[in-house]
């Protein structure tokens, strides 16, 4: 029994290293029926699950869905949406974003401000020593 509005696509999303990495749930989903888009900064990812049909079925219980799957993401602006990668592994669609260099943490140096000494005032240390 096939619907016109999209299913639910339970989903993590994680942090790891220089990538986000987003796991969604398409148990039962034909591979090839599966579909990322990148259009600018939204990330759309759709999947069709085809309703089982044999003749002369009578159904007692029908709980599994079919139908169409969507989920849009707004990317941010640290994403390299040229590097995005997507894989399907036993009901699992995988997409991995990186995060753009300029988006990585980095450290900053701290810089300390240099106090000139005058010649009279080297030679009292000195003496001092």
């Amino acid at each position: 029994m096939a619907t016109s509005f999209p299913r639910l696509m339970p989903m993590d999303l994680y942090r790891d290293a220089d990538n986000y990495v987003l796991n969604a749930d398409l148990p039962g989903i034909d591979p090839e029926s599966v579909d990322v888009d990148v259009d600018g900064q939204v990330l759309s990812i759709r999947a069709e699950r085809a309703p089982r049909t044999a003749q002369d079925v009578r159904w007692i219980a029908r709980e599994r869905s079919s139908g169409s799957y969507l989920r849009r993401f707004t990317l941010g602006q640290g994403i390299d949406t040229a590097g995005i990668s997507a894989r399907y592994d036993n009901g699992v669609l995988s997409v991995v974003l990186p995060v753009t260099e300029k988006a990585k943490p980095r450290k900053v140096q701290v810089q300390t401000a240099h106090v000139e000494t005058t010649p009279s005032e080297t030679l009292a240390e000195d003496l001092a020593a």
